[in-house]
């Protein structure tokens, strides 16, 4: 017969037993939670290195850009609708022969959804770039593209040229770095007014130098960036276009790493004209 000590005795120990029991499930479960935040981060960290290469500009800047968190609700879209038709898929195997006269001026305009830009190009001091850029025009490479990206926190810029939207095309070839002393970019900055080529440039590394495509910013703002994108153009008309476009704000897509502009920033038509 168990007496009563001993009932209670084995009692306590069951319940140390439960209590242990109970401890080394929340151990478990902490430790599971652990590696799937671990994992997270790292898939995280990952992306903002996809990032950095791909896009174009400063790392540090893109993750305020894409740590921003999405606004509670979007602002009206101040664009209209984009005209009929698909974006391009041509790619080429190799850079454009020269042919824009460095001693002409040129000009831009980009028609888009949510009115018309123009830009005066820089033949003189980007020749590799404003023939690259002339020659895309020509071939209707930039119509009926997204602008896929807006930076609108620590830099302000727009940025353009990928058929596919994603921060992620090209023409097929790549031009080189120039005009990168230009005295314009004083202490750093981009002035408002801007026209630069994004580039795989990742900061380290000289291999990943001379690698622009088809996309290029729009600065709508004095932006804090080093110099490491050609700059080939100004802003000559449609500030008040950009300022629309920022003012409806962007939002994180995690799937691409990018901002999206909020406004339906469609590119219907670029042109180039020498004069």
């Amino acid at each position: 017969m168990v007496s009563r000590d001993q009932r209670r005795r084995q009692l306590a120990r069951e319940k140390y037993e439960r209590q242990q029991q109970r401890r080394s499930a929340a151990q478990r479960k902490t430790k599971r939670r652990n590696v799937v935040i671990a994992s997270a981060v790292a898939v995280a960290l990952a992306a903002g290195v996809t990032a950095y290469a791909t896009t174009g500009l400063a790392g540090a800047r893109q993750d305020t850009d894409r740590a921003a968190p999405p606004s509670p609700s979007k602002a009206p879209d101040p664009c209209g609708k984009p005209a009929k038709g698909a974006p391009s898929t041509k790619t080429w195997k190799k850079e454009p022969a020269m042919s824009v006269d460095t001693s002409a001026s040129y000009s831009a305009k980009l028609a888009t959804t949510c009115g018309t830009i123009e830009l005066k190009l820089d033949a003189g001091k980007a020749p590799h770039t404003v023939n690259s850029f002339t020659f895309l025009a020509g071939q209707g490479y930039f119509d009926h593209s997204k602008c896929h990206r807006l930076v609108d926190q620590g830099l302000y810029v727009l940025q353009c040229g990928d058929p596919k939207g994603t921060g992620q095309g090209t023409p097929g070839y790549t031009i080189p770095d120039e005009n990168l002393k230009d005295p314009r970019l004083k202490g750093g900055v981009y002035p408002a007014g801007t026209v630069a080529m994004a580039n795989r440039y990742d900061g380290r590394s000289d291999k990943t130098r001379d690698s622009g495509g088809s996309q290029f910013f729009l600065v709508y703002q004095d932006s804090k960036l080093p110099p490491n994108y050609t700059p080939f153009g100004t802003v000559t008309g449609g500030m008040d276009v950009l300022r629309k476009i920022a003012k409806a704000g962007s939002t994180p897509d995690p799937q691409t790493g990018n901002t999206a502009p909020n406004a339906t920033v469609v590119i219907n038509r670029a042109t180039v004209k020498k004069s």
